[in-house]
């Protein structure tokens, strides 16, 4: 069980496991194993405790669907909201096993960031795409002279970086454009 001082016993033994699993077990002997003396039976883990205390869950978290509960101490200073949120509360439906899991939780991040920019714009201070991406360092600390001539894996796509970063807010300003211009033409008479 985990969160406990003592060691867990293998449910199989090592003669199943070897039989079951081609490979398993290459670390067995201690000499491979830089962390074998501290494995030994007896040896004090420094744990004071049997099982830790429990943090008070305040609000409902996500869970795994593999472990019985929380661990004893877990983050609540950004908990989820918004549509965010909601996606990565329905991402823990799935196993950490499977890629819906990541790619949900992955699409959740990048909603977040699109409510974070949203929220920002009722601000006094907006975010600037411009500054806080970094694009003016490109051009200031010879960003592209120390690609040329050199065998970097971002050279390959270096081509859509304008389009990733830069993409989404041209579609919102164009979005934007759209609509005041519909509704100046709605509210000129004919």
């Amino acid at each position: 069980m985990p969160y406990t001082a003592e060691k867990p016993q293998p449910r199989e033994t090592a003669e199943e496991l070897r039989a079951r699993i081609p490979g398993w077990g290459a670390d067995l002997d201690p000499k491979d194993r830089p962390s074998f003396p501290r494995e030994q039976p007896g040896i004090k883990t420094g744990a004071h405790w049997d099982f830790p205390e429990r943090q008070e869950e305040k609000s409902p978290r996500e869970r795994s669907i593999e472990h019985r509960f929380l661990t004893p101490v877990f983050g609540t200073s950004a908990p989820p909201s918004g549509l965010s949120g909601v996606m990565r509360k329905y991402a823990y439906k799935y196993s950490e096993g499977r890629a819906a899991h990541w790619l949900i939780l992955l699409a959740a991040d990048r909603v977040n960031a699109w409510e974070s920019h949203l929220l920002s714009l009722g601000t006094r201070h907006p975010d600037n795409p411009i500054t806080e991406t970094g694009v003016l360092s490109e051009f200031k600390s010879g960003g592209m002279s120390s690609r040329r001539g050199q065998k970097r894996a971002d050279t390959k796509h270096q081509w859509l970086d304008p389009i990733i970063v830069a993409g989404p807010w041209l579609a919102v300003g164009a979005g934007a454009v759209l609509a005041v211009k519909a509704l100046a033409s709605r509210k000129t008479p004919r």
